[in-house]
């Protein structure tokens, strides 16, 4: 399995690799008041790639990092929630999909 694993891995690097190579042409990125830089192709498709998993992770651990403290707040009141019977109350919402009783 681990020998599947590292030819998947080697297909994926030359692949990569062959994607630059083949687009190592020199770009004009354009920016406002006149400002511009000249950076091979592949960089910038890097540089956005990195800067998209960037946003991606950061999003992701302030979803975790609020979670996290609704479990902790949660865990917190839990010895209220426990005295009392949850289902002896009636539903919040009614509807034709929401049974009546649970």
């Amino acid at each position: 399995m681990r020998a599947l694993i590292w030819v998947f891995r080697l297909f994926l690097f030359l692949l990569l690799f062959g994607f630059a190579v083949k687009n190592d042409d020199v770009v004009v990125l354009r920016f406002f008041f006149g400002a511009q830089f000249q950076m091979p192709l592949v960089l910038v498709i890097l540089l956005f790639v990195v800067v998209g998993v960037l946003i991606g992770v950061t999003a992701t651990v302030a979803t975790l990092y609020r979670q996290h403290r609704e479990i902790g707040y949660l865990r917190e009141q839990g010895g209220v929630a426990a005295s009392q019977d949850v289902r002896s109350q009636a539903p919040l919402a009614h509807g034709p999909d929401i049974p009546e009783t649970y």
